[in-house]
């Protein structure tokens, strides 16, 4: 399941989180952001349990865009031990976030 991380929630869902995790930040008015979300979806129920997916509404949550310097979206940030380990902006292929992901288990 794709949560909906807010500046409040973010602490404690993504950066206190044992588990790794994939962030998309994304907005309703960007276009990219439409294309990458269905891939986004499928890959919080492949990897239900193991990894925390979550979405961002850079619009409606500017404090944590700015913290982690959000300047183009859809950009994925990749979390291990409630760092930053790996950056992906823009669209790619699911193949490419999959291997990101499979890296972030390891």
């Amino acid at each position: 399941m794709t949560l909906e991380l807010t500046d409040s929630n973010f602490q404690e869902m993504i950066v206190q989180s044992d588990k790794p995790a994939v962030v998309d930040f994304w907005a309703e008015w960007c276009g990219p952001c439409r294309m990458i979300t269905p891939i986004v979806k499928e890959l919080s129920q492949e990897y239900d349990g193991r990894v925390v997916i979550g979405k961002v509404d850079v619009d409606n949550n500017p404090g944590i865009s700015a913290t982690y310097g959000i300047r183009n979206i859809p950009t994925l940030l990749f979390f291990k031990n409630g760092v930053v380990v790996d950056k992906q902006v823009g669209v790619v292929p699911k193949g490419a976030l999959v291997q990101k992901i499979e890296a972030l288990l390891k």
